[in-house]
């Protein structure tokens, strides 16, 4: 009988192959065989524990965004819970040194692109675009009208999606991230005072 925890760290194994793999090869290239070599586990495990290649993608995808929402949630833990400091840990959520990773930016843009013809794919995109505006626009509806709060809230999701995407396909990534993050706390803190 396997010890407890063993299942867990051979899924996350899983993952983190997947992950690797799609940054080295692309998603199209990325196949049951490049994960369980990476991972040094024989490819029925992949089938065992995700019934096949499409489940553990989605499983990987599931990690980015659960990490996405692991430092969201640290972050607020140390606020007051002002919306001004709601916002700031949103951006920085999605600005973190994981979220900038080659790693990571990598995944993301693979999973973007096939997020368009693969129903689960979408489905898990979907969820995160819904999850990062709903939080922005609780923030924002503290203190703004809601017709305001609404606007506020998908003008900086925007942002966030639109400067993260242009400085993981730029020359200097990590300068674009930084900068980046700055507009988007800029706005967002002048959003909360502007706004009517």
């Amino acid at each position: 009988m396997p010890k407890v925890g063993i299942k867990d760290a051979r899924k996350q194994q899983l993952i983190q192959a997947t992950l690797e793999s799609i940054a080295e090869l692309g998603l199209q290239n990325t196949t049951i065989v490049t994960i369980s070599r990476r991972a040094g586990m024989s490819s029925g495990i992949i089938s065992h524990y995700f019934g096949g290649k499409q489940g553990l993608i989605e499983a990987a995808l599931r990690y980015l965004l659960e990490q996405l929402g692991k430092e969201l949630l640290e972050r607020i833990a140390k606020t007051d819970g002002s919306p001004e400091e709601r916002l700031t840990c949103i951006i920085e959520a999605n600005f973190t040194d994981f979220q900038r990773s080659d790693l990571a930016a990598r995944t993301w843009l693979s999973f973007w692109a096939r997020s368009m013809h693969e129903p689960g794919l979408k489905r898990l995109q979907q969820i995160n675009n819904a999850r990062l505006y709903s939080n922005l626009r609780f923030s924002f509806a503290q203190r703004l009208p809601a017709k305001a709060a609404t606007q506020a809230a998908r003008q900086t999701a925007a942002m966030i999606d639109g400067f993260w995407l242009r400085s993981a396909l730029s020359l200097d990534p990590q300068e674009g991230f930084e900068a980046g993050e700055q507009l988007c706390k800029h706005f967002a803190l002048n959003a909360l005072k502007t706004f009517k």
